[in-house]
């Protein structure tokens, strides 16, 4: 009897191994556990789904916010030849907008485009613009099927480069600027900091990069300010409004500047504006600023030839009257001296005489 006892504790300590081996859930309190377990895994599934999702959104919505500002971009150049983009990753396939664009925005002749409107015409029309950009900028892993294709990531990074190649990678700064041989920044970094310069001692602008430094909207109206104080009071801005305070700095540059409104009020309210985007609205600021200085600096090299060109008139006027004068004055003295009608008189001999003596080393000088 006990050993068929020993051999049923056995049998059983046998099947129960199997049970701890691979489920926790026969030990006690084991169920719960394997339950609490899948719960953690879902919950991590779920938020790791949600953070995915959110990430996607994310990059949906900055695409979103880079084919806006890049389309304004690039039409602000193209109202010059009467043509728009409206759909960029549709408008640019037929590749003559683009030609355009980079015709426009270089100066250069390039080739005309061919009028076709099959495939080939407009792989051959993108072909040429990407054969001018290669002689500028390094382009890598895109092709004009890409762009005929209306791949956006791509036509996104095209236009980016030619953003940094034809707006931004021109901007040099001194690093000291009473130094004109010190260090230079360029592109980027000195984008920056033209910006920290300009606006520094203003009251709550702090632009430390092109993404949130920019949400308030006081950078923007900062900017204006230090190159055209007279365009508005900066004491009455609105800066607890970040979109009034924005719209306020984009409406002011657009009517009274000329800069093209490249961005919306919302799209730079937000946690982390798109730092392209920025860059690009701010480098029009950058152009349009350095445009206004050789202008000024222009006028007044013509003002002072112009200046310099009135006193050589004065001065010739001044000696045309001193030449006259002298001309009367030599005909009168000659006159004089030939006259032959001498007084009789001693005094009247000394007269003459002394008279003649003041012509010599008083009158006769000068002239």
């Amino acid at each position: 009897m006990q050993r068929q006892l020993s051999n049923v504790s056995i049998h059983s300590y046998q099947e129960y191994q199997p049970a701890r081996r691979y489920g926790s859930q026969y030990e006690p309190g084991g169920y719960a556990t394997a339950v609490q377990q899948r719960t953690n895994m879902t919950q991590r599934e779920d938020a790791l789904k949600f953070e995915q999702g959110r990430i996607k959104a994310l990059q949906e919505e900055r695409l979103h916010i880079q084919k806006k500002t890049f389309t304004k971009w690039i039409n602000s150049f193209l109202q010059k030849a009467r043509m728009e983009v409206e759909d960029l990753f549709v408008d640019l396939a037929d590749g003559r907008r683009l030609l355009k664009l980079l015709e426009i925005i270089s100066g250069e002749r390039l080739p005309r485009p061919n009028s076709g409107r099959m495939r080939v015409h407009k792989i051959e029309n993108v072909n040429k613009s990407l054969s001018f950009l290669h002689t500028k900028v390094r382009l890598e892993s895109i092709g004009a099927e890409d762009i005929v294709d209306g791949n956006p990531r791509l036509i996104l990074g095209l236009i980016w480069t030619i953003i940094l190649r034809f707006q931004i990678q021109e901007i040099e700064i001194d690093v000291d600027e009473e130094n004109e041989s010190s260090e230079k920044k360029s592109a980027k970094d000195a984008l920056l900091l033209w910006c920290q310069r300009k606006t520094s001692g203003y009251h709550g602008v702090h632009i430390h990069n092109f993404t949130d430094s920019w949400r308030s909207g006081l950078g923007f109206n900062a900017l204006i300010h230090a190159h055209r104080p007279d365009l508005f009071r900066w004491a009455e801005l609105p800066a607890g409004d970040h979109v009034e305070t924005l719209n306020h700095a984009f409406d002011v540059a657009h009517s009274h500047l000329g800069i093209p409104r490249l961005l919306d009020a919302e799209d730079v309210d937000t946690t982390r504006p798109d730092e392209k985007s920025v860059m690009t609205y701010v480098a029009s600021y950058y152009h349009t600023f350095a445009r206004m200085k050789n202008e000024q600096k222009s006028g007044r090299r013509i003002a002072n030839i112009i200046g310099q060109l009135m006193d050589c008139d004065g001065r010739k006027t001044e000696y045309s009257r001193l030449v006259s004068a002298l001309l009367e004055w030599i005909r009168l003295k000659i006159q004089e001296l030939n006259c032959r009608d001498l007084p009789n008189s001693l005094d009247g001999i000394q007269r003459l005489l002394l008279g003649f003596k003041q012509y010599r080393t008083v009158e006769k000088p000068p002239k």
